[in-house]
């Protein structure tokens, strides 16, 4: 890999993650920031419920119009709206900035999986290597240096607001787990001290990660250098219409490759979502406190960090589908033991397990879909990577949807069921992809 192509990568994961730092220490305080009618989570609501409007119809046009690069810098301007909206906390400003958020998303998230790809593609080509171990690795470094996020968000929130000191914390184990239901009374979310933490302690935390979101729009627009979307034949594409861009977005599920790989991207978002609001109340705070909550987030997204390099780089030797079989592998056997597992304080290190071994399978889910949108559909790559925002954003909106009206042992068979047949049908993408596979000379000598 050449130099400038490692200092794209690294400028855009670097930018990626400062507003992910951001956002991703916001989306966990919601409900204990903003919990009155519920205006923190329904803020949250609006932001997937938004992307997926934005998957819809945004990306293409607003790509192809103003680049990748300027569309990265303009749809991270519109998540700093949402940190800033956070100082004054009311349905009238957290409710705009969520919905100019989430229709940022689409735009956001299909030109960074543009950019890598195009850029994988290119150095590829360019110098006669495997095009999917070259997109495996971009995406695997982008993923190391992103998901990181998840430690800096959750270290800063804990240390901010380690002033804090809970009293009069109640425990109830007894409906701790998978048998916790949301008309069950469980540990300290019943605390004395639930309350909102000291105004000041909130402008702090709002201002170090508005700084952080405004560092990554200069790192970006200074550093960032611009891709050429075009080479010649789609030069007649420039001039769309959001019509055409939404036909684009859906002319896409006309491949069967797409449609089969919709339950695995779902999937993706019910794991995260599973993860972020179930396990953290039903198991964490339940259990041991929300004291404990960013720093079970700081596990699972240290240890998502390295899988995330990881799973570029092995796959290149074990195969792609291995590497899924990995990730299934984990998964259920995740879903099982939380089905039967009782927590309590007594079994501390297993708190932070469970999360390590989520992330490792969710980083190799998320490094190696979005490789594999990038080369199963390189000549529509943003109607392809709209689509994965899309259902993995959908996957969100229902995982948080039913998490407030269903007990956690039925949210764990939902995600076990998505699991099962979101894998299942990505074998079947890839026994058509081997069935397309040319012979190779060795094969026809052998023969």
């Amino acid at each position: 890999m050449d130099i400038r192509h490692l200092k794209n990568i690294l400028v855009l994961a670097l930018g990626f993650m400062l507003i992910a730092t951001a956002y991703g220490g916001l989306q966990n305080l919601q409900s204990s920031l903003n919990p009155i009618k519920g205006m923190g989570v329904a803020s949250l609501s609006v932001i997937y419920g938004s992307l997926i409007i934005s998957s819809m119809f945004l990306p293409s046009i607003i790509i192809r119009k103003f680049g990748c690069k300027w569309t990265l810098v303009g749809s991270m301007c519109c998540y700093v709206t949402y940190t800033l909206a956070n100082f004054y906390p009311q349905w009238y400003t957290l409710i705009p900035t969520a919905i100019i958020l989430g229709l940022s998303g689409g735009p956001y998230w299909a030109s960074k999986c543009t950019y890598l790809t195009l850029s994988g593609l290119r150095y590829a080509k360019k110098n006669g290597k495997d095009k999917m171990n070259v997109v495996n690795l971009y995406f695997g470094i982008f993923f190391l240096v992103y998901q990181s996020s998840g430690v800096w968000g959750n270290l800063i929130s804990s240390l901010i607001f380690s002033q804090r000191h809970i009293n009069g914390t109640v425990f109830n184990y007894k409906y701790c787990g998978a048998g916790n239901c949301p008309d069950m009374t469980i540990g300290s979310l019943n605390s004395t001290e639930t309350t909102r933490p000291s105004t000041d302690l909130i402008y702090i935390l709002m201002g170090v990660y508005t700084g952080c979101g405004v560092l990554a729009v200069l790192i970006v627009a200074l550093f960032l250098d611009q891709i050429n979307l075009t080479e010649g034949h789609e030069k007649k594409d420039k001039k769309l219409t959001i019509c055409m861009s939404f036909m684009a977005t859906f002319r896409q599920l006309k491949d069967k490759r797409q449609c089969l790989l919709i339950p695995l991207t779902m999937f993706s978002g019910f794991q995260q979502g599973f993860f972020a609001s179930d396990y953290t109340k039903s198991y964490v705070t339940c259990a041991l406190g929300i004291q404990f909550v960013g720093y079970v987030m700081i596990c699972f997204g240290a240890t998502n960090s390295i899988f995330s390099m990881l799973a570029g780089k092995l796959s290149k030797y074990t195969g792609r589908v291995t590497m899924f079989v990995l990730a299934a592998a984990t998964s259920a056997s995740c879903i099982i033991a939380l089905l039967l597992w009782k927590p309590h304080p007594d079994q501390f290190v297993v708190f932070f397990i469970f999360p390590a071994l989520w992330s490792m399978s969710d980083s190799i889910c998320q490094t190696l879909l979005n490789a594999l949108y990038g080369v199963l559909f390189a000549e529509h790559k943003e109607a392809a990577f709209a689509n994965y925002r899309l259902w993995e954003s959908l996957g969100f909106v229902i995982s948080f949807g039913y998490s407030s009206f269903l007990c956690i042992y039925v949210t764990l068979y939902i995600v076990l069921s998505v699991m099962a047949l979101g894998f299942t049908l990505y074998g079947i993408v890839e026994i058509i992809e081997s069935r397309k596979r040319p012979v190779t000379l060795t094969e026809i000598q052998g023969n």
